[in-house]
């Protein structure tokens, strides 16, 4: 399944992520400290999220449960960023990071631990 999620969505899903399920108020309310929404702009987004099917609704209490994994977001986002700014090709990706960053000793290190579970 294919969602494509906004910035504002990924807020309420990282905490739904991060906490487990939340009612829409604990939501609210988090979201309120976080990053000053009140509480109609978390409903509406907690709406959207319901109409993608990222989150389930359950009653009592409107409990938000979250109907897709971190992973698979970040696989999907990972895949079509790829897709977009790398003509799909994930060497270009890679080569471009490598590039643009200076990596330390330890991050290549883990690099090259990843490259070797692959192979």
């Amino acid at each position: 399944m294919s969602i494509k999620l906004f910035d504002s969505e990924l807020k309420v899903m990282n905490l739904l992520w991060e906490r487990g399920d939340m009612t829409a108020k604990e939501l609210s309310d988090c979201l309120l400290k976080d990053v000053g929404w009140n509480i109609n702009t978390t409903y509406t987004v907690i709406k959207k999220c319901i109409q993608k099917e990222a989150i389930e609704r359950i009653e009592p209490n409107f409990l938000c449960h979250p109907l897709v994994s971190k992973h698979e977001i970040q696989e999907q986002e990972t895949r079509a960023l790829i897709d977009k700014l790398f003509n799909g090709s994930s060497n270009l990706l890679f080569a471009n990071l490598l590039h643009k960053k200076k990596l330390t000793d330890q991050q290549l290190e883990k690099l090259n631990e990843i490259i070797g579970d692959k192979e």
